[in-house]
C-alpha cells in the first residue's frame, strides 16, 4: 500500500491540490481547494479501490421530490454519484476507482466531475438545504 499511497500523493500534488491531512497507515488523504468548491474531500485507499467522498449537505427529512431530483441528476454526473450516509441524513458525493492501473488523468477526471457538479448544481443544492 505504501507505493499506492505515494503514487496518489504525487498525483494530487502534481494536480495542484492542497493536502490538508494525510495518514499513510490508514491510507487516507484530505484535500482542499476552495476555489473549486472542494473542502475536506476524503480520499481513502482500500486496496483494490480508491474511494473519494465529499460531504455536500444535511438532507434530514427532505421532501420526497428532493431525493427524486438527486437521483435524476445522478444520471448526468460523469464520474461518481450522490449518495446518502448510513443514517440517510447527509448527502455525499462518492466515487470509486480501481487502484491496479490508476493514472493521474483518471484521478483528475473524478475530481473534475465533482467540481463541475458543484459549479453547475450549486443553486439547486443550496435550495435543497433550505427544505
Amino acid at each position: 500500500m505504501k507505493d499506492s499511497f505515494n503514487t496518489i500523493k504525487e498525483f494530487l500534488l502534481d494536480l495542484g491540490h492542497f493536502i490538508s491531512k494525510e495518514d499513510e497507515n490508514e491510507g487516507l488523504f484530505v484535500i482542499d481547494d476552495e476555489g473549486l468548491g472542494i473542502k475536506n474531500l476524503v480520499i481513502g485507499l482500500a486496496d483494490p479501490i480508491l474511494i473519494m467522498e465529499q460531504y455536500i449537505l444535511e438532507i434530514k427529512d427532505a421532501p420526497k421530490d428532493v431525493y427524486r431530483q438527486l437521483l435524476i441528476k445522478n444520471r448526468d454526473i460523469i464520474h461518481g454519484a450522490f449518495v446518502l450516509n448510513e443514517t440517510g441524513e447527509k448527502l455525499i458525493f462518492r466515487d470509486t476507482l480501481q487502484m491496479e492501473n490508476i493514472d493521474k488523468n483518471e484521478l483528475e477526471g473524478s475530481i473534475n466531475s465533482l467540481t463541475l457538479l458543484l459549479s453547475e448544481y450549486s443553486e439547486q443544492l443550496i435550495g435543497f438545504s433550505k427544505k
